[in-house]
């Protein structure tokens, strides 16, 4: 953020003016009992104004020097070393240095300030003056003293005395009796004879040009100072590790006894490095300001203070406070909301914002390692948080038996004053709107902040109505809430909303309940009695439905029971064993059909929908539903479009079918063999949707267990029926394992770029595994080291089966980076049973025999690949591969197509053309679920590429 108030501020306007107990020509030392008090801060003389003192009036400072009084512009306090510092409210900080222009000087030691304030109103005829005269003494000044105020930065070096303390300074001897003083200062001013400013390009002045470009400059006894106002033409802006700062960079020259002296000096004062939360402003300064520092150096003393003052390590606890030393950095935090700022309410664009405003203070005391000159450094810092947006909050209290309109606004500072309030009407002030009976209370809380209500009777001439229905009055109270912002009284506005709604009459209501087969619905006449029309479903409630459906009344109310199957219900989902059923009854206004009460009761009775038979006999019952409405149920059929409805009519269709039949599916999943069909319009001509003719699809499945195990005991007794065993389960072990091979030579043959992946390729003659496939590592041998287009033999087994009528088939095997099954990029090796086409390796099946191990060669399957990596851009992206499979357990007796007619039985076209799948996905793999078959997934260990190749 940049430096806030560069320019001093010095004329306060503010409301109320109590300038009762102000005494005029006062001498004040530390403190006064009419609002003002003195003091002395290091290097500064402060001088604190209390808003009872300035509030109402505009204030002049005049420098008191001898009998003279300067008046102090904003440009001349730059110059000469005074600041002032002043919150909205009047609250006023004049800051004074000691090395200032008008300051009575005692040798570096002791100093006396004089300021005279002048307060006036409208006209400077009514002034009431306040002298103050402080005395401070300091002498603990560093070689070096820096001092970054608000509207100036100000260097001052010692001077030495001596030879030995002129060690490093220039000395020329010269005689000249031209040379420029200034006007009405000390004779100590008039050693100074010229100064280089350096922009970096030097640009010398004599002493009367810089101090008519508003620079100051002057000796004292020991010392010599150079002030400047921020950004002048002669400072530079410079980004010292991170933090933007104003530097100024000049060359002194001032006569001494020893001759003409030339003395370098810089000051650099930070202009941002403030960064806000929620919760804390952090300031950051440079650990090292490298236009002061040079070489190395250490930190003798910090500290912190706020408004001028040093605070204590105590009283930083206390507040919050924390300086810190960090690599690059020295960083002060401060909580946000501390006491020691202020918040401050702003509205621009009409809209309610805050900020937070504090004045810290750094002062650091360096001393460098090499000539041990130490530098104290000084930072006076005033902090504003940006524009914080603060909508207000407007809360509605009303409460409708109260006919009362209530509603609290806030939260808003303690400086919003609530001005009027403008209704559809006219704008009424508080004042007024207390007269009329609109109450308007403010509410005050202890941090400061403060929220306001408004009460308006719904009958109030400002409180507009309508009838939006027959037995609903709507009251509406748009309100306009004015306020202003003390003390400038900027004005901003809130609008706020109020709406309630009243019935004059009790509705008449209604209320249902179900139990297995009906709908109980009770409708209550409310105070119109039964002045209403009655819809139940989409028809009206007549004297021949009311005798159907039961119906029973009184003066009070009325009662229906209405079974779930009657025409006036509707069905909405059904399961296999229960039916979601839902019945509409509205009762109408007789004239304009306003809705005076309104029930969509929906209940869940219970309806097996689809029944299996140990037989295999399944029965289905298909059901209407709301979301196909035209559908006619005669036309629904099973997957075979010759399996229709044993009967049918609006309502419901009746399936009876065998499993074996009507296009029914066999599944296998887990423990159980799942049947399933489905009902819907299965036609040959195409389907044309609408919203009012929609789809039905209904499954019909039924679940037999196949993985339980049935004990049969022997008894000699007589059975009345022949015993059968039911249905066991077992588990299908599949397993894939790799041969072991020997190795030889292999030659480069060629490289192929393919999607920006490598795939190199390369000629060998290998020694393949005995065809028998007795070797195989084993799972403490993984990783298996191969080498580049050696083969590997894979081999995939259905384990602990001898079940002639069981083939294992591999569907797809495919090679990844990665562990996971999934992962990419991938690249295939079997598509849908058969070698990968897109290969110019292609893999080879190998055949599998019976042998003294092998007793089922259908269980088996054998193939090998030529090992090989991933690469991109010429480098190979890992050097480990894992191999996938999904294998499917047919049963050969089936006759279907898909992956169960055999390993590559039907292979597709062999292009031979180069891969195109290394981008990292697959192709899609097709489902081979069916009655006949079951999944399996197998994975194998990493297998590691080695970089060499095996010697011949």
């Amino acid at each position: 953020m940049q430096r806030l108030q560069n320019i001093l501020l010095w004329n306060l306007m503010a409301a109320v003016i109590v300038l009762g107990q102000a005494k005029p020509n006062e001498e004040l030392k530390l403190q006064s009992s009419n609002g003002m008090k003195s003091d002395c801060v290091g290097n500064l003389m402060r001088l604190s104004l209390d808003k009872a003192l300035a509030v109402g009036n505009q204030l002049e400072v005049e420098a008191i020097n001898g009998s003279q009084h300067i008046v102090l512009t904003p440009s001349l306090a730059a110059q000469c070393g005074y600041s002032m510092e002043s919150d909205p409210w009047g609250n006023t900080r004049i800051y004074t240095s000691l090395m200032g222009c008008y300051v009575d000087n005692n040798e570096d030691k002791t100093f006396n300030v004089g300021l005279r304030l002048r307060l006036y109103r409208l006209s400077k005829s009514d002034i009431v003056s306040h002298d103050v005269k402080q005395t401070c003494s300091y002498s603990r000044w560093a070689s070096r003293e820096i001092l970054c105020d608000r509207n100036y930065m100000e260097v001052s070096n010692y001077m030495a005395t001596s030879e030995a303390e002129a060690k490093g300074q220039q000395t020329q001897d010269i005689k000249d009796d031209t040379l420029n003083i200034i006007p009405d200062a000390s004779a100590a001013a008039n050693d100074i004879w010229k100064i280089t400013f350096y922009t970096p390009e030097p640009v010398s002045m004599v002493l009367r040009e810089a101090q008519q470009a508003g620079y100051g400059a002057m000796t004292t006894s020991n010392r010599l100072v150079v002030r400047s106002p921020y950004t002048t033409a002669e400072t530079t802006s410079e980004n010292v590790a991170g933090i933007p700062m104003e530097v100024l960079r000049v060359s002194t020259y001032y006569k001494s006894r020893r001759g003409l002296n030339i003395m370098n000096l810089a000051a650099a004062c930070p202009t941002g490095g403030v960064l806000f939360t929620d919760e804390v402003i952090s300031w950051h300064i440079p650990r090292r300001v490298t236009p002061l520092l040079d070489g190395s150096f250490k930190i003798v003393e910090m500290h912190m203070g706020i408004n001028g003052q040093r605070l204590e390590k105590s009283q930083m606890a206390a507040r919050g406070y924390t300086l810190s030393v960090r690599d690059f950095h020295i960083v002060i935090e401060i909580p946000m909301g501390s006491p020691d700022g202020y918040y401050k309410s702003h509205a621009p664009d009409n809209q309610y914002h805050i900020t937070y405003s504090v004045e810290p203070m750094l002062e650091v005391l360096w001393k460098a390692d090499k000539t041990q000159d130490d530098i104290r450094y000084k930072v006076l810092f005033p902090i504003t948080t940006p524009l914080t947006p603060l909508p207000p909050e407007d809360k509605d209290n009303t409460v409708l038996e109260d006919r009362m309109f209530s509603v609290n606004l806030g939260t808003f500072l303690y400086d919003v004053v609530l001005r009027n309030i403008t209704f559809f009407t006219e704008i009424l002030t508080v004042e007024e709107c207390n007269a009329r009976g609109f109450t308007v209370r403010e509410y005050s809380f202890p941090n400061r902040t403060k929220r306001f209500s408004v009460e308006v009777p719904f009958d109030a001439d400002v409180v507009m109505k309508s009838n939006p229905e027959l037995l609903v009055t709507v009251y509406d109270l748009p309100l306009v809430f004015g306020f202003i912002i003390l003390p400038d009284e900027t004005q901003f506005t809130h609008p706020v909303n109020l709406q309630a709604s009243l019935r004059d009459v009790v509705l008449p209501s209604l209320t249902g309940t179900c139990d297995q087969s009906r709908f109980y619905i009770i409708a209550k006449y409310g105070s119109r009695g039964p002045n209403f029309r009655t819809m139940v479903g989409s028809r009206q409630l007549t004297p021949e439905t009311a005798e159907v459906y039961s119906m029973q009344g009184n003066d009070t109310h009325f009662h229906l029971v209405v079974p779930y199957t009657a025409e006036d219900s509707v069905f909405e989902t059904i399961t296999s064993d229960s039916v979601r059923a839902r019945l509409d009854i509205l009762l109408l206004a007789p004239n304009n059909n306003w809705v005076l009460g309104d029930l969509y009761l929906t209940c869940n009775f219970p309806l097996m929908t689809t029944n299996c038979y140990p037989n295999g006999t399944i029965t289905a019952l298909a059901v209407k539903v709301e979301s196909v409405p035209n559908l006619v149920l005669s036309s629904l059929t099973l997957k075979d479009k010759s399996c229709k409805p044993l009967f049918s009519n609006d309502r419901f269709a009746y399936f009876s079918f065998n499993a074996d039949s009507c296009g029914t599916t066999r599944t296998f999943f887990d423990h159980y063999m799942l049947y399933e069909n489905v009902i819907g319009l299965h036609s040959n001509k195409p389907m044309h949707y609408s919203p009012f003719n929609r789809g039905y699809r209904q499954t019909v499945s039924c679940f037999y267990v196949v993985n339980e195990t049935q004990t049969v005991t022997f008894s000699y007794k007589p059975r009345s029926s022949e015993p059968a065993a039911e249905i066991g389960s077992g588990q299908l072990i599949v397993q894939m394992r790799l041969a072991q091979g020997k190795v030889k030579l292999c030659s480069f043959q060629g490289l192929m770029l393919i999607n920006n992946f490598f795939f190199f390729f390369f000629s060998s003659n290998w020694t393949p595994p005995d065809s028998s496939y007795e070797l195989f590592y084993q799972a403490e041998d993984y990783p298996v080291v191969k080498y580049l287009r050696q083969p590997l033999y894979f081999e995939v087994a259905l384990m602990q089966s001898t079940d002639p009528q069981l083939e294992l088939i591999l569907e797809n095997c495919w090679a990844t980076l990665h562990e996971h099954r999934t992962s990419l990029p991938s690249w295939d090796i079997i598509v849908d049973t058969c070698e990968n086409g897109d290969d110019r390796h292609v893999t080879i099946f190998h055949p599998v025999v019976n042998d003294a191990r092998v007793t089922m060669p259908s269980h088996i399957k054998r193939f090998s690949v030529k090992m090989f990596t991933f690469t991109r851009d010429e480098e190979v992206l890992k050097d480990e591969l894992y191999v996938h499979c999904d294998a499917v357990i047919c049963d050969v007796n089936s006759h279907i197509e898909g992956t169960c007619r055999g390993q590559c039985v039907h292979p597709t076209d062999v292009t031979k053309s180069e891969p195109q799948e290394i981008k990292g996905t697959k192709r899609d793999r097709r489902s081979t679920a069916s009655s006949h078959s079951h999944h399996k997934q197998l994975s194998s260990g990493p297998i590691i590429l080695l970089n060499t190749q095996p010697s011949e």
